[in-house]
């Protein structure tokens, strides 16, 4: 089954163990044994349980659309299982901010390495700096990396 496919069962299951209605009150109550039947692993099960604590306890992710990326990033990471890629994926595609490159992602690389005609695959380092001449719209240019690499795969 492939991965989007497989994430999207997963989601569509943990939709029905709570009823069609994805909140972290009724998460929190979900079992280990349901957690496991949905798909996530124990560890996943303990972040998304500590994630679904903090919205509980008012953690309010709406308020997070008003700051700068940095505060964003910083606010997120404080999280425990969240880290720069997951906080980055959540300003890229979630709050649609422009200027957005998810270090650490290997699909980019991979992409922007059939794309430039590079011999090896770039490092992330390497690769972040290649994403400097993409500024200010870094987000725009890691959405056309990842359609390349979907497309050539078959996937797109």
């Amino acid at each position: 089954m492939p991965l989007r496919a497989s994430a999207q069962a997963a989601f569509d299951r943990l939709h029905a163990a709570l009823d069609d209605t994805i909140e972290p009150g009724p998460f929190l109550e979900l079992d280990d044994a349901a957690l496991l039947a949905v798909g996530f692993s124990r560890q996943k099960a303990s972040y998304a349980r500590d994630l679904a604590a903090a919205l509980v306890d008012g953690f309010d992710l709406e308020s997070l659309a008003r700051l700068p990326d940095d505060d964003v990033r910083g606010q997120l990471i404080s999280l425990r299982g969240i880290g720069p890629w997951t906080a980055d994926i959540y300003l890229l595609m979630v709050l649609r901010r422009a200027d957005v490159w998810p270090h650490g992602d290997l699909a980019l690389a991979t992409a922007a390495a059939e794309v430039l005609d590079l011999h090896t695959r770039p490092s992330f380092e390497e690769l972040a700096g290649l994403a400097e001449r993409w500024r200010p719209h870094r987000a725009t240019a890691a959405r056309i990396l990842w359609h390349h690499y979907l497309c050539v795969r078959g996937r797109g």
